[in-house]
């Protein structure tokens, strides 16, 4: 990516899931370093370690499955199930969905959001206009911390990661 970057074919390099270890490692050779960091990010899996470490390094952080990656393989309900996340949606009149996706902009983090349905789509937009109170935020913060995507798959007794702690570097 870095030839890619010195020929101008990129802008910049990104890169996906990598925790504070895989990015101080990567840091330590790279000539370019990462502009991004896509990660799971919801209210139920809020990442704070990792986006002080990549803000320390001028590493900007987007957050997929804001809403849980609901319908995928790996997705939970548990982020829009949130009896939490469900109060403040219903005290300030909008969607579980839009408290999940307005926290994430007021964290700093740039989101991405999928949808086919027009409606949803429309309603996602519907968060700029607003904010959570610090009570609200507050809240938000105190929810109990669960990763949907564990990343079992990756991890096997032969393979470079025989556990999820080593695959994802304690930070699980």
């Amino acid at each position: 990516m870095e030839v890619c970057h010195s020929l101008g074919l990129a802008k910049s390099i990104g890169v996906s899931n990598f925790s504070c270890k895989k990015l101080q490692d990567l840091l330590a050779t790279a000539k370019i370093p990462p502009a991004v960091n896509q990660v799971e990010m919801s209210p139920l899996w809020q990442q704070k370690k990792l986006r002080e470490f990549c803000k320390g390094k001028n590493i900007h952080v987007t957050a997929y499955s804001p809403l849980g990656g609901r319908g995928t393989v790996w997705g939970t309900n548990e982020v829009l199930g949130s009896k939490i996340l469900l109060e403040i949606a219903q005290a300030k009149g909008k969607t579980v969905a839009q408290i999940c996706l307005r926290w994430i902009l007021e964290q700093g983090v740039s989101v991405v959001v999928k949808s086919f349905n027009k409606e949803r789509i429309k309603e996602n937009m519907e968060i700029l206009d607003w904010e959570l109170s610090s009570e609200e935020s507050q809240k938000i913060d105190q929810i109990e911390q669960q990763k949907g995507f564990p990343g079992h798959m990756f991890v096997w007794e032969e393979g470079p990661y025989k556990s999820i702690e080593e695959f994802w570097d304690g930070e699980i």
